[in-house]
């Protein structure tokens, strides 16, 4: 078939409709097709490509590496598309669905509160929130922005900076009234010490003490999948937990929670960044509005517990 004879933006928007909806089936019924058509065409365009783009079971669908190239590739062209239309019209508010994924803590503190002004300047979105300090695949889960704390790691994605927090020890008056207060690792070691259970977590706490670096294991009696429940159990007495100071800044000024060994902290932070597919121009508006929303919106004060 010649080039000009290919309808390649309508093969790119039916291929990422097999992707975002998790399968030949479901695409089919979005784009007004039959399944067969679709596995017809996906067979056509890998052919005309050389490459095999998706490995299909029985079971579940897979991207192949080309594959995964050439969706977020696609995503971000019909994305321009999209836009340069919209820009055209006299309808180019943002609007869509906007699916976020954000960590538990960052979340209940800053995103689900600004959820309200969001909605009421962008009312042709429609957010759909996921709260999880699981990181996520945001290919697989067909998340347009996520936003995770912590190391990340190399990928082709594009992330944008929301800030930073430190991070502290901190305890209840009434579980250290009745444990003591540790002046020293080994101290330490003796308290019920609360941890996570997913995989990114921390092995242990970082101290620097005597002039070096050290760290103490976690080993409590509880974990928790996510900061916000270490944060409610470190409230009820029952253990200490490490967690970021923007959680726990109004509870250590209130007396509800105590710092614990500040002085042997070794300062290290914890940064917040958003999480997305596209470069630049290539955002669709919704994503670019949401981004820009939370950047002008959210203040992590990266400053040190006083």
């Amino acid at each position: 078939m010649a080039r000009s004879e290919v309808n390649r933006s309508g093969e790119l928007e039916v291929f990422v409709q097999i992707i975002e909806q998790g399968g030949f089936s479901a695409a089919a019924r979005v784009c007004g097709m039959t399944p067969s058509a679709v596995s017809k065409l996906v067979a056509r365009l890998e052919r005309r490509l050389g490459t095999r783009l998706v490995n299909r079971s029985t079971r579940q669908l897979q991207l192949t590496p080309e594959g995964c190239a050439f969706y977020e590739r696609g995503v971000r062209i019909l994305a321009d598309l999209a836009e340069a239309e919209r820009c055209a019209s006299a309808h180019s508010a943002p609007q869509g669905r906007l699916r976020v994924n954000a960590n538990v803590p960052f979340g209940h503190r800053f995103l689900l509160p600004l959820v309200p002004e969001f909605l009421a300047c962008h009312p042709g979105i429609t957010l759909d929130i996921v709260l999880t300090d699981e990181v996520i695949d945001i290919m697989e889960q067909r998340t347009d922005v996520a936003v995770r704390a912590g190391p990340l790691k190399d990928s082709s994605l594009v992330i944008r900076k929301l800030g930073q927090t430190p991070m502290v020890i901190v305890g209840s008056p009434d579980y250290l009234a009745r444990h003591g207060m540790p002046s020293s690792p080994d101290d330490l070691l003796r308290h019920n010490r609360l941890g996570s259970n997913y995989a990114r977590a921390q092995p242990g706490w970082p101290l620097r003490f005597a002039g070096a670096d050290r760290v103490v294991p976690v080993s409590g009696n509880a974990q928790t999948s996510d900061g916000e429940s270490l944060h409610r159990l470190a409230l009820a007495g029952l253990g200490l937990a490490r967690l970021a100071a923007f959680q726990v800044r109004e509870d250590i000024a209130a007396g509800r929670l105590l710092p614990v060994l500040e002085a042997l902290n070794p300062g290290d932070v914890e940064e917040i960044h958003a999480i997305f597919v596209g470069q630049g121009g290539y955002l669709p508006l919704r994503v670019r509005a949401f981004l820009d929303f939370l950047v002008a919106r959210v203040n992590i004060d990266a400053g040190p517990i006083g």
